[in-house]
């Protein structure tokens, strides 16, 4: 499952790098990753229950949660930190169906344009993982299947994240 993980990781980087979305050094932010067992957790119930039919949103919402987690850490962490489920803090706001709306307008501010590229750009992430699971030929309903799907929430959350920040200022340099 690491090297499937790892596979991951890197086409989703190459794919986001491409787009100048993203940077060469991922940057790194311990709280926001920190965060990921809880939402994942969280989540499981209705990203599984929505995967069969939505595939794509059912991947893609866990990087607009990702966006919405590095944002929410710029600005009134010491807030959102002490929330007891930060997911459900988040979907409850519109509802599963309309949390990424509710993400791109009321925690990331995007319009026009920005909104669409966006939806664009995580679309297609999804459907880039979306495919790469497929390939994978695991047995639904198995252990490896739900791992993998696991796998594929993680690194869109983590490239979630990886977007948001650098799209605050934030640029892993070498000194």
């Amino acid at each position: 499952m690491e090297q499937f993980e790892e596979q991951l990781h890197k086409d989703l980087h190459q794919f986001l790098l491409s787009m100048k979305e993203v940077d060469d050094r991922l940057p790194e932010c311990p709280d926001v990753e920190d965060k990921w067992e809880d939402i994942v957790k969280a989540y499981i119930p209705d990203g599984i229950r929505e995967f069969q039919n939505f595939p794509s949103a059912s991947l893609g919402w866990m990087m607009y949660i990702g966006m919405a987690v590095a944002r929410m850490w710029d600005i009134e962490w010491e807030i959102y930190s002490q929330l007891p489920d930060l997911y459900a803090y988040i979907r409850d706001k519109r509802g599963y169906d309309n949390m990424d709306e509710y993400i791109r307008e009321e925690i990331l501010l995007l319009k026009g344009a920005d909104y669409i590229v966006l939806e664009n750009v995580i679309g297609e992430c999804a459907s880039r993982v979306y495919n790469a699971l497929m390939h994978q030929r695991y047995e639904p309903g198995t252990k490896e299947a739900f791992n993998g799907y696991i796998a594929c929430l993680h690194q869109l959350y983590l490239m979630g994240a990886a977007m948001q920040l650098k799209m605050m200022g934030y640029h892993m340099e070498k000194m």
